[in-house]
């Protein structure tokens, strides 16, 4: 593959080595793209994003944001970065955390994460509005591979979350985070639901008022005399 001469598909997986990926996304033309690497091909996304995929993309992050002050879960979210395993994989989710032990981890001022010096993310979220089959397939694969521990999809257009624990190499289907214990995915699936038919402060406000509640409840279950 010569240096980019011609304009490549887009949204599609293509078969390449690893040089000819790295010539490709440096090539000004896919300056603003997302790229993606894994099993010798790579993806290159330029869809616009548009309101419905930003919109999305805001809730989640603020809702996450909310549930980690709530909790005292220290963490740190990245907003489209690069990771790269140099001659095998790379990826550019929509947003990715670092949680607990690890929030710190990133030191200011790294651009591309090397994850041949630095652990892969704690959880990975690719907003699907457009490329949902993909989400759930070829990318998928990659998080697997990268021993990404958590990866969700935020489905667009049923306004719903795919949430997946993913270990040895596998994942699996979950309905509450095991990476952001108490966090039940359907309370997030209600909150998209919710975006569409109220703002996203009145959204925030339900949110933490279910946060909290849920807080209360944990408390008081703890505070409980042992019935034996």
């Amino acid at each position: 593959m010569s240096k980019t001469q011609i304009q490549l598909p887009t949204e599609t997986w293509i078969r390449a080595t690893w040089e000819e990926y790295i010539q490709t996304i440096e090539d000004l033309s896919y300056e603003k793209a997302k790229s993606y690497y894994h099993n010798e091909k790579f993806r290159i996304e330029m869809s616009p994003l548009g309101n419905e995929h930003g919109r999305d993309h805001a809730v989640i992050i603020g809702a996450i944001a909310f549930f980690a002050a709530t909790k005292n879960i220290a963490l740190n979210a990245i907003d489209n970065c690069t990771y790269r395993k140099t001659r095998f994989r790379e990826a550019q989710p929509d947003v990715s955390y670092y949680i607990g032990e690890n929030a710190d981890v990133i030191p200011w001022g790294t651009s591309i994460i090397d994850l041949d010096i630095y652990p892969p993310p704690t959880l990975v979220i690719e907003v699907a509005n457009t490329s949902l089959a993909d989400d759930k397939g070829e990318k998928r694969l990659l998080y697997e591979a990268l021993n990404i521990a958590e990866y969700w999809i935020v489905d667009v257009q049923n306004a719903e979350i795919i949430a997946f624990a993913v270990a040895d190499g596998g994942s699996r289907k979950i309905n509450q985070s095991q990476v952001l214990p108490g966090l039940a995915i359907s309370l997030l699936d209600e909150a998209l639901q919710r975006t569409r038919q109220i703002n996203q402060t009145q959204v925030y406000a339900w949110l933490l008022n279910q946060f909290e509640k849920a807080e209360a409840r944990g408390k008081k279950t703890e505070g409980d005399p042992d019935p034996s």
